[in-house]
Formats: C-alpha cells, sequence, structure tokens
C-alpha cells in the first residue's frame, strides 16, 4: 500500500525560504506536496536595498521573484496572507481563501518596526517593514521631490542602528543626484538616536567613523533623544522627544527595534518576550515539533542573534536539511549560527565601511565593489 502525500507549507517568502524553495528545486522529495503562501509576489534582498534606495540597482535587480521561484520547487504559490495557524487541525489560516493544511509548516514572515508604543507613530511615520510600503513611500517622495525641486524637504529618520544609518545616507545620496547641486540647501536631514552612541553594538571605529560622516554631510543628528510622540501640525509632521526638544518634518521613516505580528502569539506557540517564535537548535518551535521558524520571526533559544539578514541566509541550508529529515521521520539535526558577522555598510556614495567584531575599516570604493559582487552572486542564484 503506497504511503499518503504530506503537505509542507512555507509562510513567507524570507531569506531562509527562498534558499530552501530553490535547494527542493534541485532536489525534491516525492510524496511531498509544497505550498508557499505570501502576501507578495517579489520579496526584497534586504542586502541590497540601501543600494536601491542609493539608486545604484533597479527593482528586478534586488528582488525575488517567487512565482517562479515556487514553479521550479514544484510547489503550489498561494498570494495572500496568512493571519492565525490552528494548530490543533493543522491549518494555516489565510485573510482571503479557505485555510490551508499542513503535516509541517515553516515560518518566515519577517518582522516591522514596533511603533505602537509611540503615540503617532502608527498614522504618521513610515516603517523600514514590510520593506513594499517604504519603497512606495520611497517612490512617491522622489516624484515629488523631481516635481518641486525648489520645495525645502525636512526628512527623518528614528532610529540609530545599522539599518537606520544607512537608510538615510542612501535617501541623501540619491537625493543629492536627484537635484542640481544648487538645489541641495533645500534638503534637511535628521537622525534620531534613543542612545548616546549610534549603532552600539558595532565596534568604537566604526561608531566614530559613521558619526563623523553623519556630520560632514550635514545631517543632524540628535543622540539620546527619545522620540515620545508624532502629531500633525498644519503640512508638518512635529516630531517630539521626551527631551522636550521638537522638529518638525515633511516625512519620518522609522527603523527601531523589530516586532512581531500578533497573531503568531494568539497561534499558541511558545514566544519569547517580543512575541517572536522560540526555536531550538533544530529550527523547530519549542512547543510545536512540526512547526518550523526561521530569520526575523524566530529566536533561537539557545543561540540569541540580531534580527539580521545575514542569520536568515545562513539559516536557508539547514532549514531544507532538517525540513527533509522530519517529513522522513528522521531526527533533525542542530544547527548553531556564527557569533561573529561581517557588516558591509554602504554610504549612498559608492563606498562602504566594514566591521566584524573589534574589526572596521573604511569607507572606500573597494568594500562597495565587494559587496556589490557578493549580493549580485547571491540574487544570481535565483534568477
Amino acid at each position: 500500500m503506497p504511503e499518503l502525500s504530506q503537505n509542507l507549507v512555507f509562510i513567507g517568502g524570507g531569506h531562509s525560504h527562498a534558499i530552501a524553495l530553490n535547494l527542493w528545486g534541485k532536489q525534491p522529495l516525492a510524496d511531498v506536496n509544497v505550498t508557499l503562501i505570501s502576501n507578495v509576489r517579489h520579496t526584497p534582498y534586504s542586502g541590497m536595498l540601501p543600494g536601491y534606495i542609493a539608486g545604484f540597482y533597479c527593482f528586478e535587480e534586488v528582488h525575488i521573484d517567487l512565482e517562479p521561484l515556487a514553479k521550479f520547487a514544484r510547489s503550489r504559490f498561494v498570494l495572500d496572507r496568512a493571519v492565525g495557524l490552528d494548530l490543533d487541525n493543522r491549518r494555516v489560516i489565510c485573510g482571503d481563501r479557505p485555510p490551508i493544511p499542513f503535516d509541517v509548516v515553516s515560518i518566515d514572515i519577517g518582522s516591522t518596526p514596533a511603533t505602537i508604543a509611540t503615540p503617532g507613530a502608527a498614522d504618521y511615520a513610515i516603517p523600514a517593514k514590510p520593506v513594499p510600503q517604504l519603497l512606495h513611500h520611497w517612490s512617491e517622495l522622489l516624484d515629488r521631490v523631481q516635481a518641486e525641486p525648489n520645495r525645502r524637504w525636512r526628512l527623518a529618520v528614528v532610529g540609530g542602528g545599522a539599518g537606520g544609518v544607512e537608510l538615510i545616507l542612501s535617501m541623501q545620496a540619491r537625493l543629492w543626484r536627484l537635484l542640481p547641486p544648487g538645489d541641495r540647501a533645500a534638503l534637511e536631514f535628521h537622525l534620531f538616536q534613543r542612545g548616546c552612541e549610534l549603532l552600539p553594538s558595532h565596534n568604537p571605529y566604526v561608531r566614530t567613523t559613521l558619526t563623523r560622516l553623519l556630520g560632514d554631510r550635514g545631517i543632524h543628528l540628535h543622540l539620546g533623544e527619545t522620540v515620545s510622540g508624532l502629531t500633525r501640525e498644519g503640512g508638518a509632521i512635529a516630531l517630539q522627544c521626551a527631551s522636550g526638544f521638537c522638529v518638525a518634518c515633511d516625512r519620518v521613516f522609522w527603523v527601531t527595534q523589530a516586532s512581531a505580528p500578533e497573531w503568531i502569539a494568539r497561534s499558541g506557540l511558545a514566544t519569547d518576550a517580543a512575541g517572536f517564535i522560540l526555536v531550538g537548535d533544530t529550527l523547530q518551535s519549542l512547543s510545536h515539533p512540526e512547526v518550523f521558524a526561521t530569520g526575523d520571526i524566530a529566536t533561537m533559544q539557545n543561540h540569541p542573534r540580531p534580527k539580521a539578514g545575514v542569520f536568515a541566509v545562513r539559516q536557508g541550508p539547514p532549514l531544507d536539511r532538517n525540513l527533509r529529515l522530519f517529513l522522513q521521520n528522521r531526527p533533525p539535526q542542530p544547527f548553531r549560527p556564527q557569533t561573529q558577522f561581517l557588516t558591509l555598510i554602504g554610504t549612498g556614495t559608492g563606498r562602504a565601511i566594514a566591521s566584524r567584531g573589534a574589526f572596521g575599516c573604511g569607507p572606500n570604493r573597494l568594500l562597495w565593489r565587494w559587496k556589490d559582487r557578493i549580493d549580485r552572486k547571491f540574487m544570481q542564484t535565483f534568477r
């Protein structure tokens, strides 16, 4: 009597899932029905997004088209939002279609900036995630600046980590190239950081170099300032700090600590204090072994790491391996993420700064070319 087929469902098109689906397509398992659920068809590669903002790449170069990737992996592609899990009956609850059954499910849906605690942020700030929303607002801003080149534009970024610093440098560089040199004085940039230093998880060289670079480029850096609220005053957004300091802005971009969607905790999965799925060394949920999770949405209990794309990329191959083992009723193998990793931070001007542990160098063009080659090689695997 032939074995019954099993249903493997991927929720989200993040980096780990893109890699796992690519590997699955090269060596699929028999009698396994694969489904990919994603609320977007094109998933962005985080490593190239600052370069896209800066104008170095086009849309196709920085996005993975999930539909042909799913086809290559011999899987069904469902364009919809996952809004819940029925763990008792092993079903994924979708926003616009009937539930999708699973025997094994993997979740890689990324995260969103934690804006809810700040009054007005949900109404007036532009979050860095989801990325399609960010890119929509960025495209609209580019059009407005081109249409009104003589208008004064005041832009703010909240969050002084690597993501916030790289975003504001890339935005400024792109807008500078868009306008004649004489019109650049109409652009005003502000970066707000709650702590007393930029990039607190990086080494002193990188922190000092980027602080100096922001000053050299005329970006107003506000350290030790906690944004306490955003309000609309006339045609501007008033960005208010706990210290009493206030700045009027035309756009506020929010790049702060990540958070998880509420449906994750409601599903009954074990989560950490921030609502991210707790997984063990095999990338399986601590409460439900038939659930795997990777990328920003997951927290490895024994090896907590920052919410960074480099870790999601490294989790792709072990996720593929352990899904296969679990489906074959074999014990999954543990995975230990690296403790140190290389970060290449673009400046928006064709230069980059390298940071790894206590090591730092740059900015220079050689590092940017190195980063560009690494990123293009990664994306080429999905063409």
